[in-house]
């Protein structure tokens, strides 16, 4: 990359702080939220994480509410996948070619406007299925188109070198959201009941449109030639990642971390059979909750990031003390002991979600970055999707302990063995 590129994503509307009280060695690194630019994009992070997962406990409850049907909320979570893979792909790809800011004032416009779509059916007593499976469709593929220009914006809106602490701020509030909008959503369905919920979510989406309109522009840093957005430049992303080892690979250790290690499908059959004695409501909830809050801690506890230099260790080092967590995870034959193997495992995702977003920022040019961010979407909703069917055969045909305790220990070896085999990824440091 260039000198004139670097200065120009680099730049910020406020200089960084030269001084100032040092701050303990752990604690959250806050320089990004100085800069008025990426506070925006945080805050309005803050309400879309929390009011998303509104709509997320709303949906499969209504599918529930009318069919009686677990099948049903099944199949409907799968409407939602392809439209997010296609359009996360195709959205990295635009992202590259026009005005970010524009991109994320459309979508998030669009995502309000599902919302109050799924608000209009509920509140005039629909009850059709099929209505809210092609609202999800449309929900997802409006978020498919966000999420890559929202990321692919923070490298021009904080120096690289507070790119690992921006990634721990945005990533931690994401956590967050899946721990306290569940939460506050069990709590107001019996109060102000389904549809509220949606309307909840629309008015906040309204806050997050206003947050993104005071951004800056953010246009593509070479615009001197026209681009354009279709399959030949959505292809040229796969090239770009397949010639860059350090970027293929940080792709792989998510796919590996999540494929081969996330045993979420079984939580179920794990509180009603192994964690039976402590109340299987109660287990249940523990599970589901142990990832996120070990996540939320190791967002709380990320100062160290900052300092980190070494970022393909960091990701080797965390999926690998992922796989091990999971494999005590499935050994363990007590709730509470489980539960700390879990949040173990949700600050190992913590740190490998933190170096894995940096090296995509700071790998790739700005030019091909939505692209990559596309792609990386795409691998995030899509490996704990391909967990779930491959955990839900394994711990049928081997039992859930050792489905689980050895999808674990096959993370440790196939992520040491991809290290050993190619090291552009543990070579990588900035």
């Amino acid at each position: 990359m260039d000198t004139s590129e670097s200065s120009a994503e680099r730049q910020a509307e406020e200089p960084a702080p030269s001084g100032g009280a040092r701050r303990r060695r752990w604690a959250m690194d806050t320089r990004p939220l100085r800069r008025p630019a990426y506070r925006r994009l945080w805050t309005s992070t803050i309400v879309t994480a929390v009011g998303s997962q509104l709509t997320a406990v709303a949906v499969p409850k209504q599918i529930y509410d009318i069919t009686g049907s677990s099948a049903w909320v099944g199949t409907a979570s799968l409407a939602g996948l392809l439209p997010l893979i296609v359009f996360a792909l195709w959205g990295g790809a635009i992202a590259d070619a026009m005005d970010r800011r524009k991109l994320l004032l459309i979508t998030n416009s669009g995502i309000a406007v599902t919302s109050l779509l799924f608000w209009l059916q509920a509140v005039t007593g629909t009850e059709s299925v099929a209505v809210l499976m092609v609202l999800l469709a449309v929900q997802q593929a409006f978020w498919g188109l966000n999420a890559p220009a929202r990321s692919a914006s923070v490298a021009r809106l904080v120096p690289a070198d507070e790119l690992p602490a921006a990634n721990a701020l945005g990533s931690t509030v994401m956590q967050t959201g899946q721990i306290a909008g569940p939460l506050l959503a069990g709590a107001l369905i019996p109060v102000i009941g389904l549809a509220e919920l949606y309307l909840i979510d629309a008015l906040a989406l309204c806050v997050t449109v206003w947050a993104v309109y005071r951004l800056p522009a953010l246009p593509p840093l070479k615009a001197t030639t026209a681009r354009r957005a279709g399959l030949r430049e959505i292809a040229e992303g796969f090239r770009y990642i397949s010639g860059h080892a350090v970027l293929l690979l940080s792709f792989l250790a998510d796919i590996v971390a999540m494929v081969l290690g996330m045993p979420r499908a079984l939580f179920p059959q794990l509180a009603s059979e192994t964690f039976a004695p402590y109340g299987e409501g109660f287990a249940l909830g523990l599970l589901f909750a142990a990832i996120p809050v070990g996540a939320v801690l190791g967002g709380l506890f990320s100062g160290t990031f900052s300092r980190a230099r070494r970022h393909g260790w960091m990701v080797i080092g965390s999926v690998v003390v992922w796989g091990l967590a999971i494999t005590g995870f499935g050994l363990s034959g007590s709730l509470w002991l489980a539960v700390a193997f879990l949040a173990v495992a949700g600050v190992a995702d913590m740190v490998s979600m933190v170096f894995r977003g940096a090296i995509l920022l700071s790998a790739a040019t700005d030019e091909m970055r939505g692209r990559m961010q596309g792609v990386f979407t795409v691998v995030v909703a899509g490996g704990p999707r391909l967990a779930d069917l491959l955990h839900g055969t394994a711990g049928s045909a081997f039992g859930t302990r050792a489905a689980v305790a050895g999808g674990g220990a096959l993370v440790v070896v196939v992520m040491l063995a991809l290290a050993a085999a190619m090291p552009a990824l543990r070579r990588y440091r900035v």
